[in-house]
């Protein structure tokens, strides 16, 4: 394989990377307040990509106005789902917070079928993200070297937040104990609150990137990326913000290499997921920057 050819595959690996790092950090950032797997936020990360896509093509708005709006609404959807489907079992076994979060998955999807129909729908593009760029000899799509320049302005963003404000200091002491820091006047609820609208933001941006990078829209789109993502925040470490970004990257780097290294096992891509998924398990359940805990009783 001549190096203009692997380069071309690395930067794709890295675009892949950095849609499954933005949504690996919502699972995290829930994981790490609450302790719950958002199984719906997958459906979120689709929900982001159809409000962008009817924001452009029913009401003709600009991209970036309907990106802006794709963003703003989903994190205010993120931020009700938590109100409705997981606050009010915030006190009941965790089974039960997890079936209702199964139960939101599935209730998004079929409201999106319903809604949105099920013949897939081309998200449109804009020339700025279509535009061949040839660097060093490698054709390279535009929105592949856009998509991680967002993904690393997010997570600085987000570094900001959670190390250098205050709501971030409160985030920090809620995961650690919420019943501790509402003794010490945080407002948990709202804390709470706030990390599901990020999250939900940061899926919406995800998704926006993901529709522009593969243009094809279903309503169960966010199905397989969720799930992937999911397995991307326990690789790196579940809870652990810079451990779901690892695990993104060592997700969309494996994807991308087997199938440049070894085209026959493009079938199995898929598969590289939950075989790393099980191996990091066997080595290293907390994993890869994860701390081994003790489940309190």
């Amino acid at each position: 394989m001549s190096f203009s050819i692997m380069l071309q595959h690395l930067v794709n690996g890295i675009s892949l990377g950095s849609l499954y790092a933005l949504l690996a950090i919502g699972y995290t950032m829930v994981y790490g307040i609450l302790r719950l797997i958002n199984f719906a936020h997958g459906d979120v990360f689709m929900l982001g990509t159809y409000i962008a896509f009817y924001a452009m093509t029913s009401f003709m708005l600009p991209w970036w106005a309907s990106f802006l709006i794709a963003i703003i609404l989903t994190c205010i959807f993120g931020i009700i789902l938590e109100k409705c489907a997981y606050r009010p079992l915030r006190n009941s076994p965790r089974i039960s917070v997890m079936i209702s979060a199964i139960g939101a998955s599935f209730l998004i999807e079929n409201l999106a079928i319903v809604i949105f129909g099920g013949r897939p729908k081309a998200f449109p593009i804009e020339p700025i993200f279509s535009k061949i760029l040839n660097i060093g000899g490698v054709s390279i799509v535009s929105v592949s070297l856009i998509i991680p320049v967002i993904t690393a302005i997010a997570l600085c963003l987000l570094n900001y937040i959670v190390n250098h404000t205050k709501v971030g200091m409160a985030m920090r002491a809620v995961s650690k104990d919420y019943e501790a820091a509402r003794l010490m006047g945080i407002d948990v609820n709202s804390i709470i609150a706030f990390t599901f609208g990020t999250g939900s933001a940061l899926a919406a941006i995800g998704g926006i990137m993901w529709g522009l990078k593969y243009p094809q829209l279903i309503p169960l789109m966010g199905l397989m990326p969720g799930l992937k993502c999911f397995i991307a925040a326990v690789v790196g470490g579940i809870g652990n913000i810079r451990g779901a970004v690892i695990g993104g990257f060592i997700l969309g780097l494996g994807e991308i290499m087997i199938v440049a290294l070894s085209p026959a096992l493009s079938g199995y891509r898929d598969a590289f997921a939950f075989v790393l998924l099980i191996i990091i398990l066997l080595v290293k359940p907390s994993g890869l920057m994860g701390q081994n805990t003790v489940e309190k009783v």
